[in-house]
């Protein structure tokens, strides 16, 4: 009878001994029950202590798992508890992880709390949304080019080189953007392509139609004009909102989109009412459309520039050396070119050469190396003089330096002066800016950008101390490849902001994603990230000001616009993002670990994370 009692005992020890679960989840131990582990049927714990999961076992015997331990801690206290904290934890790694376990009435509660957070009315950045437009009718066909139409050409051999070119000048479209003429169905008709903004418009390109909105402070934005539909994908938006000199009568805004060759240029009446300027040809592919003033210029990487004269209402191309950048100041164009040089054209004079009547292309400046110019930017300091200014112009070119040229007023004959030099890129420069108080520059290898701080005296750029490094980071952004994200130009990381403010990188880090993260171009740090309200896809984006109040005192507003794949624009007030990331940039109210988090380099591996 001892006897028995003794094993009866002695199998209830075992028996319980049995029920302790021993686990060792990425290298850490974990000890629970088999009640925990199974409460929840059909579970990936259900399903391993039953055999029909083959197991590891370490050499302690605990069963290995090879999953985050951090992220089985909460899981384990789900089970334990039937509760949740939300606050501590990651909810979409963690919903992750709950779903490769099985568990789920947790996936359940952390799809609820990812509900709540996603409000329908975004967040207090959150300043508006557009919804998609309706069709416009379709475009009555018209082959020939309006208004006189003048060739010019440069003397001299053309020069090609392989190098990658600026951001600032749009990756060759080739034969692609002809190809894109079709008759057939396109593919995602209702998609935003491109957003661009001028004062308180913006201009939005679809597929084959624009429209453009207007803000006002009494009503808010609403949509002005839509474009007649279009027998061709657009590639390229350009918008004046604010015509100079009365050249269009009671006409004070155009917008122009271009596809391929082509380009076509309206006039917006007060009524919103659009009157077709002109249909106009580069004969080669347009890389970029732009205004200088009341000038609509077009160029190509190809050697080619286009120039829609708001006077004499001409149209006129140019053939200058292969172009790989440019820049605008004043009313002056900037083109970085193939051979090294730097060119300019007064496109408000249209200065014209009497022999042969073209264009009047003068060389600024030329590159020591002779390296093609891939990235340009160009300051103009405030006047110092009664001479004129001091013209500050970054570049970067094809072997990865930065170069900074400076022009005194009273050297203007002379020409531009070598200033700095800087080689810490070792791939084609892409991007470049120089501003009040920094140096960008952003290069081939994944948008490394690497930044420095600009000494001045007096507003001039100065020696002493002179610009030192300042921080090293990657905008890491990966390009779309089936063309449901959005086209290049309408999908650019920036930086965005004016020269004398404090500016901002757009990351877009996948194609197909409903965020976006606004980084200083400074020193990489988030601002903030925004996420779609409705949950579409983001397929363009553009950082503009808006002056929303005629108010003494008031100042401009920064808002991101994002495009999204339903044809919806979504509207996100940056300049409060700026202030309150401001105060959490501040080490006087916030620890060191909440400070850390914000920087470049934490950035970049969250980028990876998201990879």
């Amino acid at each position: 009878t001892i006897n028995s009692e003794r094993v009866a005992l002695k199998a209830k020890i075992m028996a319980r001994i049995g029920d302790i679960i021993h686990l060792n989840v990425g290298g850490k131990r974990f000890s629970t029950s088999r009640q925990t582990l199974t409460w929840v049927p059909d579970s990936f714990f259900s399903s391993l202590l039953s055999g029909r999961i083959s197991t590891l076992k370490d050499e302690t015997g605990a069963i290995f798992i090879d999953r985050d331990p951090s992220l089985f801690a909460p899981i384990l206290n789900f089970l334990r508890t039937k509760e949740l904290h939300p606050r501590s934890i990651d909810v979409h790694l963690l919903m992750h992880e709950a779903e490769f376990y099985g568990i789920t009435p947790l996936v359940r509660k952390l799809q609820l709390c990812d509900e709540l957070d996603r409000s329908s009315c975004g967040n207090v950045l959150f300043n508006g949304y557009l919804p998609p437009p309706v069709y416009p009718v379709k475009r009555r066909n018209r082959h020939s080019v309006a208004g006189p139409q003048f060739m010019g050409g440069r003397a001299g051999p053309v020069e090609r080189a392989p190098v990658r070119r600026s951001n600032t000048m749009p990756p060759n479209l080739g034969k692609a953007a002809i190809e894109e003429r079709v008759t057939g169905p396109i593919a995602d008709p209702g998609m935003v392509r491109i957003i661009c903004g001028h004062h308180n418009w913006i201009a939005v390109a679809y597929a084959q139609f624009v429209v453009c909105y207007r803000v006002k402070e009494s009503s808010g934005w609403q949509q002005v004009f839509t474009s007649p539909r279009l027998d061709w994908v657009i590639d390229r938006v350009a918008l004046n909102a604010k015509v100079m000199g009365g050249s269009l009568g009671d006409n004070d805004k155009m917008v122009a989109v271009a596809s391929g060759t082509e380009i076509i240029l309206w006039a917006i009446c007060p009524d919103g009412n659009g009157n077709e300027i002109g249909v106009f040809s580069l004969n080669v592919p347009v890389e970029a459309l732009f205004f200088v003033g009341n000038q609509l210029i077009a160029t190509s990487h190809t050697g080619k520039v286009g120039v829609w004269n708001a006077v004499t209402k001409h149209w006129q191309n140019q053939d200058v050396v292969p172009i790989n950048s440019y820049d605008t100041a004043g009313s002056f164009l900037i083109l970085g070119c193939n051979n090294g040089s730097i060119y300019y054209i007064d496109v408000q004079k249209f200065p014209l050469r009497m022999k042969d009547n073209d264009l009047l292309v003068t060389e600024l400046y030329r590159d020591p190396s002779e390296d093609a110019i891939t990235a340009l930017s160009v300051y103009l300091t405030p006047k110092t003089s009664d001479s004129g200014n001091w013209i500050e112009i970054a570049y970067g070119t094809s072997s990865g330096t930065v170069r900074v040229i400076v022009q005194h007023p009273e050297t203007v004959g002379s020409g531009p002066q070598l200033f700095q030099t800087f080689s810490v890129h070792r791939s084609p420069v892409t991007k470049i800016m120089l501003s009040e108080k920094h140096l960008i520059s952003v290069c081939a290898d994944n948008n490394h950008v690497r930044t420095w701080t600009v000494t001045r005296f007096r507003g001039m750029i100065s020696t002493q101390p002179g610009s030192t490094p300042l921080t090293s980071f990657k905008i890491l952004s990966l390009d779309d490849i089936d063309g449901h994200g959005g086209c290049a130009a309408g999908t650019e990381i920036g930086p965005y902001g004016e020269r004398d403010e404090q500016q901002v990188f757009i990351q877009r880090v996948v194609p197909d994603t409903d965020k976006l993260y606004v980084r200083l171009s400074s020193n990489g740090k988030r601002v903030c990230e925004v996420r779609s309200v409705d949950g579409t896809s983001i397929t363009a984006f553009v950082v503009h000001e808006c002056e929303g109040s005629s108010r003494i005192g008031s100042r401009p507003r920064r808002y991101l616009f994002s495009g999204h794949s339903n044809g919806s624009i979504q509207m996100w007030d940056l300049t409060t993002a700026m202030e309150i990331a401001g105060k959490s940039f501040s080490r006087c109210f916030y620890p060191k670990r909440l400070r850390n988090e914000n920087n470049g380099s934490n950035q970049n591996r969250y980028d990876m994370q998201v990879l």
